[in-house]
């Protein structure tokens, strides 16, 4: 009997296991180190979309207020940040003092170039040139930035239904069906909707300033491209809208444009 149990407990399963992972990860650029306004503007822009921040990970990017002595209240922040299901997940940047203060409240140091907390991981290594492996770049401050191999295109040939997130990590998106009002596309590389888009369009989620969206019937509730985002409010165009468009990046613009000229 003892060798019976032995040998049983030998091949279970481990508890746990740990492995590195991308995930889709927005950043939250703060320019200002003053909490009241920073808080009030959050708020007004989170009454426009609510839901865009829910169960994704944010990283404070703290690049902008390096420079400055003052240090951001990170426990009030992410308090506040908190009550709008905003989850902060560590910080970017900023000065040594900075991010002592972020530590002590509880915020992991992130690398600037990718999303692996900092003498944890070491980052991804370029991958080499192939014919058959296309490649993005991760968002970097100034410094070379890793990249990650784009997977085949992940394609989803039914309705997208109210509440649900789909996510092609790694690659794009194809949507054959309808994607109805409260549905979420996350791509890391583009997104085509051959039906009508009454949901959220996120490409580019890791970075990628090259990635565009591309619908058959444009009614989308909020478009994005790496971390650039707009809401579709009575401001769409009669060109353009519930007919085939196009969305990309101009800087810090996203452009809705008419398949069809």
């Amino acid at each position: 009997m003892q060798s019976e149990f032995f040998k049983i407990m030998t091949t279970e399963e481990p508890a746990f296991k740990i492995k590195t992972g991308n995930l889709p990860v927005l950043k939250l650029h703060l320019h200002t180190t003053d909490m009241l306004q920073l808080q009030k503007e959050l708020a007004l822009r989170l009454e426009k979309t609510p839901d865009f921040f829910a169960d994704t990970p944010v990283l404070l990017d703290l690049s902008a207020i390096a420079g400055l002595h003052a240090i951001p209240d990170f426990s009030g922040l992410t308090s506040f940040m908190l009550k709008h299901r905003m989850c902060a997940a560590g910080i970017v940047g900023g000065s040594e003092d900075q991010r002592d203060a972020a530590a002590k409240t509880g915020l992991v140091q992130f690398l600037s170039t990718g999303v692996a907390p900092k003498k944890t991981f070491e980052s991804t290594p370029p991958l080499a040139e192939s014919p058959v492996a296309k490649q993005i770049e991760l968002p970097g401050f100034g410094q070379e930035s890793p990249v990650v191999e784009l997977r085949p295109t992940l394609v989803i040939d039914k309705p997208v239904r109210t509440g649900q997130r789909i996510y092609a990590e790694g690659a794009n998106l194809v949507v054959m069906g309808v994607v109805n009002a409260g549905a979420e596309l996350i791509a890391d590389g583009d997104i085509h909707v051959y039906a009508p888009m009454r949901g959220r369009a996120i490409a580019g989620a890791q970075g990628n300033e090259s990635a565009r969206i591309f619908v058959q019937g444009m009614e989308a509730e909020l478009l994005s491209i790496a971390g650039c985002f707009k809401v579709l409010e009575n401001e769409m165009s009669e060109n353009v809208w519930a007919k085939p468009a196009q969305i990309r990046l101009e800087g810090s613009r996203l452009l809705i444009e008419p398949m069809l000229k």
